[in-house]
């Protein structure tokens, strides 16, 4: 029996993550073997695939276990652009996570978290109809509380605890529109219209809502983000993977479902429902960068940076626009490669030079060289300047609020843009301008956690450099706008 793809994508994950659990602690060969194995088929599939469904292929795999409830996987497009992202970094967090961890204990328990957390990712992302979200969402929540809360130590069960205080009455309210939305127009398959029929446009509106706050949470949209600066007491690894591959991104990646796929933006546009979502994208993102500024600790400056920037993507999409909406999507993949940059060099600063807050970045430019350079390239990608991928962000975001009508997103661009110079350039001038600290002695001597950062920040560059190329993130969202998500 030939396995269809979208499941055999989906296995490249589940099965190392089944096969982990099992391992003893002593089985780190098979153990990374596993992993990597995983990793490396998931991306390979992916590559086989992409001329493919450039063209217009599609593929699917479907299941009814219930009268109205349809298990469904299909990879297009869009399912592509968010898995290539998940499958990419994936890959590198699994090199980076290896070479951190070493043989420190309880890692059949991390690595099987970890791979079955990228598998909830890859079925969110091939997820062809809403009730396949929902378990795929729900298991995403349930395997990164493990990874959350991995070291047991108290901060670190206090920020599981918190993460779950905020998932599970989201969880409740995404379910509660579900039930609402389909006991009216039954099973919503993504790739058809829904029929709204005996909905009021009230009612239409409160399970928007209800939606939004569901996918708000993992987004980390205000005032649902209070769990992800917390989460930070997780390592590194797992820091990387809740910032530029699963959590934030499955919410951000929701929120564009719901926008284009459940709702469609005709319907957007007479319920009103695209400005309300606009403005608290626009508070997100200018609340995130205001408590970045105030953070001593690096990973938690970096946690509020992505408080603001995961929501330029919901801003894209909410302008409707094509420019906004390219933009935004774009800026999936062009902020998981800059703060996954950014969170890998965290990891290493934190490994290599004991170093946690900002202070202990003095003059560790010349003694981290390569490290230094990537967060460097990492952080003024986030500010926006050319030709880092971040800059490709925002001006179409830019272009895409004069094209939208909303000329007042240019100067939420230019206060974030400000604001990210604030909280990033004295880093900067920390670690290559100030006089080393005497106590602060760095190396680099570990090539499989500095290897990694060091593509992920040429891959953050390269995106930008190269964002007219015809396989760039920018020319696959624009071929995306071109097919099926223009007005």
């Amino acid at each position: 029996m030939t396995v269809p793809l979208p499941v055999l994508l989906l296995l490249t994950s589940l099965v190392p993550a089944a096969v982990t659990f099992f391992l003893p602690q002593e089985a780190h060969r098979l153990r990374n073997a596993l992993s990597l194995g995983g990793a490396l088929l998931k991306v390979a599939l992916i590559v086989a695939m992409l001329f493919a469904v450039a063209g217009g292929a599609s593929y699917e795999a479907g299941l009814t276990p219930a009268p109205g409830l349809m298990l469904l996987l299909r990879i297009d497009a869009l399912a592509l652009l968010f898995v290539s992202l998940s499958a990419i970094l994936w890959l590198l967090t699994t090199i980076y996570a290896i070479a951190y961890f070493g043989t420190k204990p309880q890692l059949s328990r991390f690595f099987g978290f970890f791979s079955l957390c990228v598998a909830a990712t890859t079925g969110i992302a091939l997820s062809g109809s809403l009730f396949t979200f929902f378990i795929f969402f729900e298991l995403l929540t349930l395997s990164t509380w493990p990874l959350v809360a991995h070291k047991q130590d108290a901060p670190s069960l206090a920020a599981g605890r918190r993460y779950l205080l905020y998932a599970m009455p989201c969880s409740a309210a995404l379910l509660w529109a579900i039930v609402w939305l389909e006991s009216a127009t039954g099973p919503v398959i993504f790739a058809a219209p829904t029929d709204f029929g005996t909905l009021a446009p009230n009612a239409q509106r409160a399970i928007f809502a209800l939606l939004i706050v569901g996918m708000g949470m993992k987004a980390a949209i205000v005032p649902l983000h209070g769990w992800l600066p917390a989460a930070m007491a997780a390592p590194a690894p797992v820091s990387a993977l809740l910032h530029a591959v699963a959590v934030v991104k499955a919410g951000a990646f929701g929120v564009i479902r719901v926008v284009h796929d459940v709702f469609g933006m005709d319907r957007m546009s007479e319920l009103g429902l695209g400005l309300p979502l606009a403005a608290l994208a626009s508070v997100t993102i200018l609340w995130g960068s205001v408590r970045a500024l105030g953070q001593r600790e690096i990973k938690k400056r970096l946690a509020y940076s992505t408080v603001s920037q995961v929501s330029y993507i919901v801003l894209g999409i909410s302008l409707i626009g094509p420019f906004a909406v390219i933009g935004g999507l774009a800026h999936l993949i062009h902020q998981g490669l800059m703060k996954i940059t950014l969170f890998f060099c965290a990891g290493i600063y934190d490994e290599r030079a004991g170093v946690k807050r900002i202070e202990g970045l003095d003059g560790l430019g010349p003694r981290m060289p390569w490290t230094s350079t990537c967060f460097s390239l990492g952080a003024l990608g986030m500010i926006g300047l050319p030709p880092m991928a971040g800059f490709v962000s925002k001006i179409y975001l830019g272009l895409g609020g004069l094209q939208s009508g909303a000329p007042w997103v240019l100067a939420v661009l230019a206060a974030s843009t400000l604001l990210n110079a604030a909280y990033f350039l004295p880093l900067l001038y920390r670690l290559w301008f100030r006089e080393p600290a005497p106590e602060v002695q760095g190396d680099e001597r570990a090539p499989a956690l500095v290897a990694p950062t060091v593509v992920a920040a040429l891959g953050a560059l390269g995106v930008g450099a190269l964002a007219a190329a015809p396989v760039s993130p920018l020319a696959w969202a624009t071929l995306l706008a071109e097919r099926a998500w223009l007005p």
